[in-house]
């Protein structure tokens, strides 16, 4: 069972949410909570799995909230927002948040979503995820944020393997790319954020963008 707490301002969206969700076998709505403050509280008291976190809140916004609960090791956290090119949500994946997502994204993808993350995995849609990196990392006027450097104790394979995971490409089409199995892809994506001291897949895809290794229009 997947322990889930919504943490929205709107008290509509929280019900619409919890409709969702209820509605599945293998997930529980274990709480709620209207703003940032509350949702430290309450997620370091109730311990769920996945919480989803609006990002614009009153009293402490979502992501300081998200910064509190990851470095805390509390709870997973999946950022919801109206806003797809929103600063805030950058921020929040910096700060620890494994995914993110439209608030009008389709239920069956939200579910599949929260399963993800539940599981472990990073929420990165190419859709999405990379339209907010390209336009906060990836344009010419935000220009390189962190030194390349940095990714030198990468193997050549590794690199390429990066740069396809910014691209939102999950394991198996990385296998399918580069002509691996999926086992040696997942070896590869490991040993990337064990190198570069990332927590999951988010945070090398923000890497990748600051560091300049991938880039807006790459095919």
């Amino acid at each position: 069972m997947i322990r889930v707490m919504l943490v929205d301002d709107q008290e509509l969206m929280r019900i619409g949410f919890r409709m969702v969700l209820d509605a599945q076998a293998d997930i529980e709505v274990v709480g709620e909570a209207a703003d940032g403050s509350e949702a430290v509280r309450k997620a370091a008291e109730l311990r769920p799995d996945v919480v989803l976190m609006d990002v614009r809140m009153p009293v402490l916004d979502g992501v300081e909230a998200t910064k509190r609960i990851s470095t805390d090791g509390t709870a997973k956290v999946l950022v919801m927002t109206t806003f797809d090119l929103d600063e805030y949500v950058l921020a929040a994946l910096r700060g620890g948040a494994s995914g993110f997502l439209l608030k009008d994204t389709p239920p069956a993808d939200l579910v599949s979503a929260l399963r993800a993350v539940a599981g472990g995995d990073a929420v990165v849609s190419p859709s999405v995820t990379r339209r907010l990196l390209e336009r906060f990392l990836g344009s010419p006027e935000s220009g390189q944020l962190r030194d390349a450097t940095v990714l030198d104790t990468l193997t050549e394979r590794e690199r390429e393997v990066l740069v396809l995971v910014s691209k939102g490409l999950s394991n198996a089409e990385i296998a399918k790319t580069l002509f691996l199995s999926e086992a040696t892809v997942k070896t590869h994506v490991g040993r990337i954020l064990s190198k570069l001291d990332l927590r999951d897949r988010v945070q090398a895809v923000v890497l990748a963008y600051e560091t300049g290794l991938a880039r807006p229009g790459d095919a």
